[in-house]
């Protein structure tokens, strides 16, 4: 544990104590008598009120007007916030240096006993859906900082089991799925690519400055995204299907309320087969498919999946 941690983790742990000797800190801590003598040292530095009574049985003490000042939450705001909390045990990775357990009791340290109970029993009986994010995402917190940054990257990407070199300036991160993605603009193309951070095997932030704003990239996105080539859809479903469009679409997306309801988008040369498998989800809710091509590609996706099953 590095010293500022420790000493972050030391004004938690003494704040709830009136009296502490060497021996807690060295215990507490593994350290030795001289490191706890100068962690002391600097808790009063950073103004924690410790004052020391001599004698054979020497042992300090925290002033009542503690450094810490009390926050107050309502019970509805306790269960907000711890829950929000909680997704982060979903992610194997994340763009933040912290640890979910200190996390956690930092955010304990501010509530009341009774507080710290009822959110323990609430955990028991509450549960919510969330995707298991298991693979390792080295990069999240570097392509974050590029981002704020709005500094360009040399990445490395394992495409097809082969690496891959790209000029990127990165402006979201996003987790679908099961899965960490990061979208940027590639520099030497001016094309707007996803690239799944798992499979990113290098980054280097180049100094220089980026190209663009990252409001402007924001903002041009979907322009970005959608080729000189793509093709526009309209696909009717019905009234019970909607909740699988809430549950699952993309930006290139939208739906629309009538007298029918309609998704309308549209696709890119080279995504036929993921958009075909994104609308063999919506089953016989799906009332029309335009354009004929569309209707075609999912038809023969339904086909090949029917001969698998005949064979097995």
């Amino acid at each position: 544990m590095k010293k500022t941690e420790r000493l972050h983790h030391m004004i938690r742990y003494l704040n709830s104590r009136e009296f502490f000797n060497l021996n807690d800190l060295m215990d507490q801590y593994n350290i030795s008598k001289s490191t706890a003598l100068r962690d002391i040292s600097s808790l009063e530095q950073l103004g924690m009120p410790i004052f020391s009574e001599h004698g054979r049985h020497g042992r300090y003490g925290i002033l009542k007007n503690r450094l810490l000042s009390p926050i107050f939450f309502t019970m509805d705001e306790v269960y907000a916030l711890y829950f929000a909390m909680l997704t982060l045990e979903s992610y194997q990775s994340t763009p933040f240096h912290l640890s979910v357990n200190q996390l956690n009791e930092k955010f304990e340290n501010c509530l009341s006993n009774l507080q710290i109970k009822q959110i323990h029993k609430m955990k028991k009986v509450l549960q919510f859906e969330i995707y298991q994010h298991n693979n390792v995402s080295r990069f999240l917190d570097q392509i974050l900082k590029s981002i704020l940054n709005e500094s360009n990257c040399k990445i490395q990407y394992l495409k097809n089991s082969q690496k891959k070199s790209y000029h990127i300036q990165f402006f979201k991160i996003s987790a679908m799925f099961g899965q960490w993605y990061a979208a940027g603009i590639e520099l030497h193309t001016n094309k707007y690519r996803v690239f799944r951070c798992d499979r990113i095997t290098l980054i280097e932030e180049e100094e220089i400055k980026a190209r663009f704003s990252i409001d402007e990239l924001l903002s041009r996105s979907l322009e970005m995204y959608q080729s000189e080539k793509s093709i526009d859809f309209e696909v009717e479903i019905l009234e019970q299907a909607k909740d699988i469009f809430y549950k699952e679409h993309y930006p290139s997306m939208k739906i629309e309320h009538g007298h029918k309801i309609v998704i309308k988008g549209f696709y890119n040369p080279g995504e036929e087969e993921f958009i075909a498998n994104y609308f063999m989800r919506y089953g016989n809710s799906v009332r029309s498919v335009k354009p004929e091509s569309l209707k075609q590609i999912i038809q023969d996706r339904v086909e090949n999946l029917l001969n698998h099953y005949q064979k097995l």
